[in-house]
């Protein structure tokens, strides 16, 4: 969960669709084991408006199977659909006014279009939708890529061992060093963003996003954080790369009998840039066993378990992985740290203005708080 709020292509634990269809006897029931929500819990949309659009554009909407919300997430609209015979995704932004950058549709479209053809990771995207009346916001269809998700700070459905966690760590960095080892060039992506000053850029960003959200009155732990990064001076990458941009576990769906790597989504954030930001962004949500309560409270990534690895033996794996040097990442650490407090902030926002009920977003503005002291700690180096 970054840039205001994530979610993912779909919180999957599913066999392969066909596979499914010929068990379940058709394309009217979901793909077996796939994590939904009941009909009766899950958001609707226009549905006979977007299968009137994706037939203008040679798509054909399978109006036989009943879309289905997929489970777990806290933004973004995912949906379980038929199109042309084939099980896929459509996705579409919350509502609601969005963050700057976030919730990108068309960005996502665009990297998605592209780069399955270097990235095999990467789920193909087949449609954008920039019309908003359709169904109420731009949305895309993509490729459904059956898979498990392993959410949260738990590691079910996998087994919970320290050959788990080992076999994790080592997934996680050798993913993150794939995406990174893409010649954006190679696939149409090489304007992708702005990689001249991204450093300076994207802190700015983030330190006048928690000017905003604290109505200007940034905590003494805040505003520290924010001097700190003002006055740190960080060269652009030699060679910068394409960034995720929230790569993290349950951004990654594995073979659900040989846990190996088989999409990576969520991209709707993704650009060029410093790799080292993408590294930052994995750590921000790597907990460790003796970290302080905030931490825990993420409950992002189950790597206080046994068998994962530290945060610093991360970056020495992704050190080795890609030969970059880490000179730089101490920035880009405390960087991301202070984009997550925000983030929950800005959730935090919207559980006092009324726009969501979800009673998990009525504490996030004290683990905000809280992430910032951490963040402190980072700067002070008491802490990695």
């Amino acid at each position: 969960m970054v840039e205001a709020e994530r979610t993912h292509q779909g919180s999957l634990t599913a066999a392969p669709a066909g596979e499914a269809d010929a068990r379940e006897g058709g394309a009217s029931l979901p793909p077996a084991g796939v994590a939904l929500r009941p009909l009766a819990e899950g958001r609707s949309l226009d549905w006979n408006a977007i299968a009137g659009h994706l037939a203008a554009h040679g798509l054909a909407f399978d109006r036989a199977f009943t879309p289905r919300q997929f489970a777990g997430g806290l933004a973004n609209l995912n949906f379980l659909v038929r199109v042309n015979q084939r099980w896929a995704v459509l996705r579409r932004p919350p509502d609601g006014p969005l963050p700057p950058g976030a919730h990108d549709m068309g960005r996502e479209h665009r990297i998605l279009s592209r780069l399955w053809q270097a990235l095999p990771l990467a789920p193909r995207s087949l449609h954008l939708c920039t019309d908003a009346d359709v169904c109420g916001a731009p949305f895309q269809v993509m490729e459904f890529r059956a898979g498990t998700a392993v959410r949260g700070d738990s590691l079910a459905p996998l087994a919970e061992t320290p050959e788990t966690g080992a076999a994790l760590s080592d997934m996680l960095v050798e993913t993150l060093a794939a995406i990174h080892a893409v010649d954006p060039e190679r696939v149409g992506l090489g304007d992708l963003g702005r990689p001249a000053g991204f450093f300076a850029r994207t802190a700015g960003g983030w330190i006048d996003r928690a000017e905003r959200v604290a109505g200007g009155a940034l905590s003494p732990a805040a505003r520290a954080v924010a001097h700190w990064l003002g006055a740190a001076e960080v060269e652009d990458a030699r060679a910068p790369t394409l960034l995720h941009n929230d790569f993290k576990l349950d951004n990654v769906l594995l073979d659900p009998k040989t846990h190996a790597p088989v999409a990576v989504v969520d991209w709707d954030m993704g650009t060029r840039g410093d790799p080292l930001f993408d590294l930052a962004t994995l750590l921000s949500y790597w907990t460790e066993p003796s970290d302080p309560p905030c931490m825990h409270e993420l409950a992002q990534m189950p790597t206080a378990r046994p068998g994962f690895l530290t945060r610093a033996g991360v970056a020495d794996a992704y050190a080795r992985a890609t030969g970059r040097d880490l000179a730089q990442l101490k920035p880009y650490r405390v960087l991301t740290m202070l984009k997550l407090g925000v983030v929950f902030h800005q959730l935090h926002a919207r559980h006092r203005a009324g726009e969501t009920a979800d009673p998990r977003y009525a504490a996030f503005g004290d683990l905000a708080e809280a992430l910032f002291d951490f963040t402190l700690d980072i700067v002070n180096d008491k802490t990695f």
